[in-house]
């Protein structure tokens, strides 16, 4: 497994994790107009801590791979993988957009969607990081 491949499943797991415990601590309620930014606050500077770390223990533990540039192949993966999670984040962003103007909910719910979105591309951007890489493409 190539040092990419690997920074792909554990940054991967880190968005599954974190969005799970944001999905589950975040407020649905449709009446509310208030975004409440810095009750989640915590879950964005977890994420960035725990990617550090794990980007770090990566590095320390390939080091000679870390150090290489991507090859042809690796590039073109990451390419792809990027336009199809930037597929993914405009489909979720239009889709939150579409429920809270069909719905009048509050702007908390936009709020939700549109991270819920970002979560949910991120991850797809390093699950098709691993899918390409594996691919050959």
């Amino acid at each position: 497994m190539s040092f990419r491949e690997k920074s792909a499943w554990g940054m991967g797991t880190l968005m599954v994790v974190t969005g799970l415990l944001w999905v589950l601590h975040m407020d649905w309620a449709f009446s509310d107009d208030h975004v409440h930014v810095f009750e989640i606050a915590h879950f964005f500077v977890a994420v960035i801590i725990l990617s550090i770390i794990i980007q770090a223990v990566l590095a320390v533990t390939n080091r000679g791979e870390a150090r290489k540039p991507a090859d042809e192949r690796e590039r073109l993966a990451i390419w792809r993988a990027g336009h199809w999670a930037g597929s993914v984040l405009a489909v979720g962003v239009i889709l939150s957009a579409l429920v809270y103007g069909l719905h009048g909910g509050g702007a908390s719910n936009l709020f939700n969607g549109v991270v819920a979105s970002l979560i949910v591309a991120q991850f797809a951007q390093y699950a098709f990081q691993i899918y390409f890489l594996r691919k050959g493409m």
